[in-house]
């Protein structure tokens, strides 16, 4: 929960919670301050119809302009607000508003606030999420029938609103965006997921006082503290503006480079691949210095989908991004419909998978994995190729999926890929033994496999990537590592905790080698593996897996690394 502000000199500063790691320096830039008041509006029914359909267009034409530019993680999120704004149940309540006697404004906040009540009602924490989005689309309905949005500042700015829409951030990127702060939302919304995607700094929960800053206001947000600090004096401010440098236009000069392995400070070298779902992410990570794709996402652009997708729809997908990936690893993830990424026709389909999600839906339809997989070895040809299944249960999962790998090769005259599995669950990694004899790999998912083993969804807003610090994770970790050593497979960690200062020490000292983290943050990591000797990861490993507590974990990390 954000303090309140607190007056420390002539700065104004409100606490939140970390949504996208950073440090930002810009002009405050309060989006939704100037937009002119409906309340006496005489708008018609047919005028509030129309500007939910206008909203509806522009973001389905944004989505549209992501996924041809390659962005198709972020053109996902964008398609869903572009159903909401289109869904005849929202669009009907503010006319039946209007029609009640309600003004435009009213009408429509009051069918958004009724229709976000019930989401947030739904017992399913990922679908609560959403009721935000529809908040975010009565915004931009209202907007656009007021025919204005407030002008933002010339140069760096950082966004302040209520809700600040997965939307805001794609729009604003290119052009002069640097940092974010909202009151509403959380860690898993769908705009903190975009925010951390390009490497914006953003906080959430922050105080609503906050709405009562005027644009143009210097400021620094600093992400990692949760803090936004308004009104500073010159002198510091342009000091942070000059540490932290512009993000205008960061994706147009990132192109691919040369990588280079960072090596520890008693020189042992560590593999540091990236995490994406497009193009724009994976031309990140390789300017940035990754070695190729450690973990590509595949189900993003079909979040909203309606059937399983077809060959040609996965080809448009993947062939962007692995054609950037030329004699660079791409170890390409099935479909994982679970979680928030749970698409309309599962929800609904009767069918023997009708109520299942994830892995258990995609072995149900051999068709659909079929065509995946032909996709994958079709826009593959040039790259290193591997296939990685999701929340894996059984061995006999990973014997379905190399069976409909090889007919799959047979009928296009193609080798087979190396065939890994997500260590994601408790039970998985206990058995990791027996499933290093199946597979070809292991990439641990330190996201699910923390929650899995603490009993915490993974969206709750308690659920972060140093938890995995734990020392029941851990141990359970040093399983899995020892276990591939033993059978000699290669195994990574691609979960968040890699990236994570408290952790990544520890993950060396059990012995991994190779890690996939967020594009935006591959220097970062390699920087941090710099500074770390392996041998004495080693020593500070074993003593935090006898460790009884997270807190006793943290402690030893920050005495011997100071992390």
């Amino acid at each position: 929960m954000a303090a309140k502000a607190r007056a420390m000199g002539q700065a104004r500063r409100y606490a939140g919670l970390t949504a996208s790691q950073g440090l930002a320096a810009g002009l405050t830039y309060r989006a939704d301050q100037a937009v002119p008041s409906l309340q006496s509006s005489a708008a018609t029914e047919r005028e509030v119809e129309a500007a939910f359909a206008a909203v509806a267009a522009l973001r389905h034409a944004l989505a549209e302009r992501l996924r041809q530019s390659g962005r198709s993680d972020e053109a996902g999120i964008v398609a869903i607000a572009a159903l909401i704004a289109s869904d005849p149940v929202l669009v009907g309540a503010a006319v039946t508003s209007l029609r009640a006697g309600s003004d435009a404004a009213t009408a429509v906040q009051q069918a958004a606030a009724e229709h976000a009540a019930a989401i947030a009602a739904l017992p399913d924490p990922a679908m609560a999420e959403r009721a935000g989005d529809v908040r975010q689309v009565a915004v931009a309905v209202l907007e656009h029938m007021a025919g204005a949005r407030a002008a933002r500042p010339a140069g760096d700015f950082i966004l302040i609103r209520r809700d600040v829409a997965a939307a805001d951030l794609i729009e604003l990127a290119e052009d002069g965006l640097v940092g974010a702060a909202s009151v509403s939302g959380g860690a898993s919304s769908h705009a903190a997921i975009v925010a951390r995607g390009l490497g914006v700094p953003m906080i959430t929960g922050i105080d609503p006082a906050v709405l009562g800053e005027a644009t143009g206001r210097r400021a620094i947000l600093d992400a990692d503290a949760g803090e936004l600090a308004v009104d500073l004096e010159s002198a510091p401010w342009l000091t942070a503006v000059q540490k932290t440098g512009s993000s205008r236009n960061k994706f147009a000069g990132a192109n691919p480079g040369t990588a280079s392995r960072p090596v520890t400070a008693d020189g042992h070298e560590i593999r540091v691949l990236c995490n994406v779902a497009s193009a724009a992410e994976t031309r990140l990570g390789l300017a940035a210095g990754a070695e190729g794709v450690g973990l590509l996402r595949t189900e993003i652009p079909f979040m909203q989908a309606h059937d399983w997708p077809r060959e040609d729809e996965h080809l448009a997908q993947l062939t962007p991004i692995l054609n950037l990936l030329a004699g660079r690893p791409a170890a390409v993830r099935l479909l994982d419909f679970s979680g928030d990424k749970v698409p309309p026709f599962l929800r609904t389909e009767p069918s023997p998978a009708a109520g299942s999600a994830g892995l258990a839906a995609l072995l149900a339809h051999p068709a659909a994995l079929g065509r995946q997989l032909r996709a994958v070895l079709t826009a593959g040809r040039s790259a290193q190729v591997a296939i990685l299944i999701p929340m894996v249960s059984a061995r006999t999962e990973v014997a379905a999926v190399r069976e409909a790998l090889a007919e799959a090769a047979a009928e296009m005259g193609a080798a087979c890929p190396p065939v890994g599995i997500m260590v994601e669950l408790r039970s998985t990694a206990a058995a990791a033994a027996e499933f290093a004899q199946t597979a070809d790999f292991f990439s641990i998912g330190t996201n699910d496999l923390t929650g899995d083993v603490l009993g915490l969804d993974r969206l709750s807003l308690s659920a972060r990537p140093g938890l995995a610090a734990g020392p029941r994770v851990l141990a359970l970790i040093e399983h899995v590592v020892s276990s591939a050593a033993a059978t000699r497979i290669p195994v990574s960690v691609c979960g968040d905790a890699a990236a994570d200062p408290v952790v990544l020490p520890l993950l060396i000292g059990l012995g991994v080698r190779t890690f996939s983290v967020p594009a935006a943050q591959v220097a970062q990591v390699a920087d941090r593996i710099a500074g770390l000797a392996a041998d004495a990861c080693g020593a500070l490993a074993a003593k935090s897996v006898r460790a009884t507590t997270l807190d006793e974990v943290e402690e030893l990390v920050r005495h011997a690394v100071g992390g």
